[in-house]
């Protein structure tokens, strides 16, 4: 986040004037697209009641634990709720839960009491034991949840609304590792679980109802919807569907978004160009733009596992050759949506630390090349995947390229679709470095991924097991901001990701979405159609 400011708010957006600048994509694009969205004819009869979403992509699954994708959880979330989630401020609150866990003395047992009358989508009530499969489940498969499951000792049904979690020993992060939206620790029908999943049975405001690859994800309003009873708070208290319909569409071009939301085509167009932001903003009152303060980081993975990368040193030297500024400069252009700085959190969190902030942004492409001979590397290629559906991983990319060649390596850039990195990023043998990004949360062990255990990168080491488990039994927030000092350091010294630094997003509504709340993850509950 830029300052102290907006760390309370860390992501969960403010309506701001905004801005751009790019001509781009013609008419004739947008009129393939109107063609392609059947929604318009067959709701043209009487008063409209749905939402056209244009999305960065196509999700590449719609299982919420496949897959760390914010495009997955984004869309999902409308299907799958958690025990747990997030206010405006970032405070964890129940969601499915009736209240927060009674926590044993000793920090180690939690007694979760489910809500009464939570109907899921296959017409029967929630009970204890689809909360323990869904938990399991998600224990099994999903990065952070397997990270989560070896800090468990015993998960079990209580009665009818009951779970009780024992734990190893004290871990803090729990209730927010089972907040998140992305990699989500989904609850689902309990009849409902297979690998890969057939049917998405959740119990949030919308139910699905059709996915068209390539076209669509279709969710409907769940009319059975048991909503909380609190004031509506970032992802926390009453959700109400009051859209009918929502219609993901995939639309990987962000020229394509940018024309779409000018025209009026699409209720919501999400990640768009920072320079479309003056086009935006002279629209006319055809699209509102939105600014998402302290959105996120763009961050750079390194495979430990093998290939160039696994030498430590050499990742040492490709971050001494790395310029974070001059790489967020051509990813984001306008110094309003980025701060270049090495701590991995902003002053006023908690978490704020400058270790290791003597090797970011060193730009030292004569020291990079000294430590790369030093550390034995022979001009192998380092393989760079990357994907142009976020226009500023792939204008970050191409000036990463620049660097790490003037440092002598040589880069073989790969540019793919992101469902295809996103794959890719899970075969050790397929890349060196990849480009992503992460929402910015007020729990550190919630991104990025590489955190946890077995998420690509495969980052395994003694030195990040020793600062994490001191880190993570420490429960006293004063004293986890240190230790998480030294956390940084480790990070900073191993090269396992790179944090690049830290962005707002930008995204556009139609004039006619009301109520719409800007989030890290968009949310369309409670958002009316005009």
């Amino acid at each position: 986040m830029p300052n102290a400011a907006h760390a309370a708010h860390a992501g969960l957006v403010q309506r701001l004037p905004t801005l751009s600048k790019r001509s781009l994509l013609g008419a004739s694009l947008l009129a393939m697209l109107c063609a392609a969205l059947p929604q318009h004819e067959a709701h043209a009869q009487g008063p409209r009641n749905f939402a056209t979403l244009a999305m960065v992509a196509e999700p590449q699954t719609l299982d919420p634990m496949a897959s760390t994708a914010d495009l997955v959880g984004t869309i999902m979330q409308h299907v799958y709720e958690t025990l747990y989630t997030f206010d405006a401020k970032w405070n964890v609150v129940p969601m499915l839960a009736e209240t927060m866990p009674k926590i044993s003395a000793d920090g180690k047992t939690y007694a979760i009491t489910l809500r009464k009358g939570v109907m899921l989508h296959n017409g029967r009530e929630l009970n204890a034991d689809d909360v323990v499969a869904s938990l399991q489940r998600w224990m099994d498969q999903s990065p952070r949840g397997k990270a989560v499951g070896k800090e468990i000792e015993t998960l079990k049904a209580k009665g009818p609304l009951g779970v009780e979690i024992v734990l190893k020993a004290p871990y803090a992060p729990l209730l927010s590792q089972l907040a998140l939206p992305s990699g989500m620790a989904a609850i689902m029908a309990k009849d409902s679980i297979a690998s890969p999943l057939k049917e998405f049975v959740g119990t949030g405001p919308y139910k699905f109802k059709e996915r068209r690859p390539d076209q669509f994800v279709l969710l409907t309003r769940f009319d059975k919807y048991a909503a909380r009873k609190e004031p509506a708070s970032g992802y926390g208290g009453k959700r109400e569907a009051a859209i009918e319909e929502l219609r993901f569409v995939p639309v990987p071009n962000a020229s394509t978004r940018v024309e779409g939301a000018l025209a009026g085509q699409y209720d919501f167009a999400d990640l768009l160009p920072v320079e479309a932001l003056p086009r935006l903003e002279k629209s006319g009152g055809k699209t509102v733009p939105i600014m998402t303060p302290s959105f996120g980081f763009p961050y750079l993975v390194l495979n430990t596992k093998e290939g160039v990368a696994a030498s430590q040193p050499v990742r040492q030297a490709i971050q001494t050759a790395l310029g974070e500024g001059e790489m967020l400069a051509a990813g984001f252009g306008d110094t309003r949506f980025f701060v270049a700085e090495g701590n991995h959190f902003p002053k006023g969190s908690p978490f704020y630390s400058t270790a290791g902030g003597d090797q970011y942004n060193q730009r030292n492409a004569a020291k990079a090349k000294e430590l790369a001979a030093k550390a034995g590397y022979k001009g192998d290629p380092i393989r760079v995947l990357t994907s142009r559906q976020y226009d500023f991983h792939y204008n970050m990319s191409l000036l990463m390229a620049e660097q790490l060649k003037r440092a002598g390596f040589k880069v073989d850039l790969n540019v793919v679709d992101w469902a295809t990195l996103v794959q890719r990023r899970n075969d050790s043998k397929l890349w060196d470095i990849y480009v992503t990004h992460s929402g910015q949360f007020p729990e550190p062990m919630l991104s990025p991924p590489q955190l946890g255990d077995g998420a690509p990168g495969w980052w395994d080491t003694p030195a990040k097991k020793s600062a994490l488990q001191a880190f993570n039994v420490e429960s006293d927030p004063a004293k986890r901001g240190a230790l998480w000092g030294k956390v940084q350091q480790v990070v900073y010294d191993e090269v396992p990701y790179i944090n690049v630094g830290k962005f707002n997003g930008l995204s556009a509504k139609s004039p006619v979405l009301d109520n719409y709340t800007p989030a890290t993850w968009p949310f369309f509950w409670n958002a009316k159609i005009k």
